[in-house]
């Protein structure tokens, strides 16, 4: 059932490529412009029909985001796709039509804009707030941002920004703060260690292909250096988050993260049961597992599953989210961690 739901899913996406590819091979190949009719009105009409509705309708059923704002956003996208596909000879009585595509786009940028200054406006009190909140970073700063700001892509992607440079430059002289209801789940492991080695890697390959690349081509060579130069940075941000946001329980909740990759809130009322018999802990997990184990040499289990009631929201690197019934977590010491939980599980 899985599999013919999924296969359903990018049959969607096959059939957006279909009607965009045929359009283009009507207005760009030879074979396309001999079948266009001297009157082609009709022609250009279905194509617009196709470029600014059909296709939009396609996406959003393939990525599955059917709300007001993303369709007309896809729809302003198909209207300006309908400029640059269809040859404006063809076009020109219909040329006005395309021109809302733009001013939409234009109109959600304002906004987009608005909602970004916002942001900087409200940052100071963003900041304090998050100094007085006993919840770890990676939690507390989007609380606050979210009592603050108006819940935006443009914000997630912002916010997640922030929090990788603030981890990678700003957490050297601090000190993580660990207490009774908190749980690493790096320190047992080679997580620092590989990752570590990523970054050496990544500083090697740049030093000894950047020289090379450079005297074939400087645009390509800028640009793979300033990738890696990101990617050490993530890297980065990302060790210190594992290290400063470590596993917080507490009476209604289990606030957990992996670094910037992956954080999860679960209130303990949503939970219908512990699986932490070993034979299921053995068992390959599903896609409706979200796991917080530290990557190591070797392969490790985790130390308990918590099965949902109602699929929770994940969030995941630049602000993407999705739901997941089942969580599989794995801390540094387990008798501990299993003790208090199964104290906060009513099952």
């Amino acid at each position: 059932m899985v599999l013919k739901r999924e296969f359903l899913r990018q049959a969607w996406l096959l059939f957006l490529f279909v009607v965009i590819g045929s359009n283009f091979m009507l207005y760009h190949t030879t074979f396309g412009a001999s079948i266009i009719p001297k009157d082609s009105n009709a022609v250009v009409i279905g194509s617009i029909i196709d470029l600014s509705i059909i296709s939009p309708i396609l996406y959003v059923t393939w990525a599955r985001k059917w709300n007001w704002k993303y369709i007309i956003m896809t729809m302003a996208v198909g209207l300006i796709l309908v400029r640059f596909l269809i040859p404006m000879k063809y076009l020109e009585p219909f040329a006005p039509i395309t021109w809302v595509g733009f001013a939409v786009e234009g109109l959600l940028v304002i906004i987009e804009l608005l909602i970004v200054i916002t942001l900087i406006t409200y940052l100071p009190r963003i900041v304090q707030t998050v100094k007085q909140s006993t919840l770890p970073v990676l939690f507390s700063f989007h609380h606050a941002v979210t009592m603050k700001v108006k819940h935006s892509p443009i914000i997630s992607v912002i916010c997640s920004e922030m929090l990788l440079f603030y981890f990678a430059f700003a957490c050297w002289k601090k000190h993580p703060h660990l207490n009774e209801s908190t749980f690493t789940l790096h320190k047992k492991t080679s997580l620092i260690a590989l990752q570590v080695m990523l970054i050496h890697a990544i500083i090697i390959e740049t030093i000894g292909i950047h020289w090379w690349l450079h005297e074939w081509s400087p645009i390509l060579s800028f640009i793979l250096l300033v990738l890696n130069i990101y990617s050490v940075i993530l890297l980065v941000g990302d060790i210190q988050a594992v290290r400063f946001n470590p596993v917080l329980v507490t009476d209604k909740k289990i606030y957990i993260s992996l670094g910037l990759m992956k954080r999860m809130e679960i209130e303990w009322a949503n939970v219908e049961k512990l699986i932490d018999d070993p034979k299921e802990l053995q068992k390959k997990p599903t896609k409706e597992t979200m796991e917080f184990i530290a990557k190591d040499l070797e392969k490790v289990l985790p130390t308990v599953i918590l099965q949902l009631k109602q699929p929770t929201e994940a969030s995941l690197l630049m602000g993407m989210k999705r739901k997941y019934s089942r969580v599989a977590i794995r801390v540094d010491e387990p008798g501990k961690f299993m003790e208090l939980i199964k104290e906060k599980v009513k099952v």
